[in-house]
């Protein structure tokens, strides 16, 4: 059963302004219309927009928290979560290839595949790769049991092939200009050839000291 809860990121007993304000975010966040009609920002924009419908109804919200008591009692939260399967019809890929994936899971009440979002127990998905990070696409597979707040992960990598040294070549090239994303070590996303050039000359400046405090 879906936890429109957890879709919006807020807490079962939040109030109708917190559902409201956190509908407004996310529905900014992941509108399609931003996100070049992107399917995963699609189907998160659908997700969000029926929790928003249905929490911010008061007769809808009080029948769907009675079924999502219901169907947490009734699940087997005193056993840990497992993942049975989770598979790639193909582990080397070119960008746009298509891929299938295949996931099992049992006492599990939350399943995320990333970057993806929520999914059922079980089931498969079809998509395409549009962009590698540095020649990989990771898929994760998470499977929780939130009454025993245990969690267990499953990875898969799919790497990048390219139809000639040609091509590959480029993408490298290309991806050296690149911005890239922005992390604690580099808080600009500068591309990777501005980090290599201020590596060069600061390697540079530093023999050039070196030689001359022997001089």
């Amino acid at each position: 059963m879906k936890d429109y809860y957890y879709f919006l990121g807020i807490s079962h007993d939040a109030s109708e302004e917190d559902i409201k304000k956190a509908y407004r975010k996310l529905s900014l966040k992941y509108h399609p219309d931003k996100n070049g009609n992107d399917d995963f920002f699609a189907d998160r924009f659908r997700e969000i927009q029926e929790a928003y419908e249905v929490l911010t109804d008061s007769v809808r919200k009080k029948a769907y928290d009675q079924n999502l008591e219901s169907h947490q009692k009734n699940f087997r939260y005193n056993l840990p979560p497992l993942i049975k399967t989770f598979t790639a019809n193909k582990i080397h890929a070119k960008k746009g290839e298509e891929i299938i994936i295949n996931w099992q899971t049992h006492n599990a009440d939350v399943v995320k595949v990333l970057p993806f979002g929520l999914e059922k127990a079980y089931g498969e998905r079809i998509f395409k790769i549009t962009e590698f990070r540095d020649g990989k696409f990771q898929i994760l597979l998470h499977a929780t049991n939130s009454l025993l707040h245990k969690t267990v992960v499953r990875g898969i990598t799919i790497t990048e092939v390219f139809e000639n040294d040609t091509e590959k070549f480029r993408n490298n090239v290309e991806d050296l200009f690149k911005s890239q994303r922005r992390t604690v070590a580099n808080p600009h996303g500068q591309p990777k050839i501005m980090r290599i050039f201020l590596a060069v000359v600061l390697l540079i400046l530093a023999i050039y000291f070196l030689v001359k405090s022997f001089n």
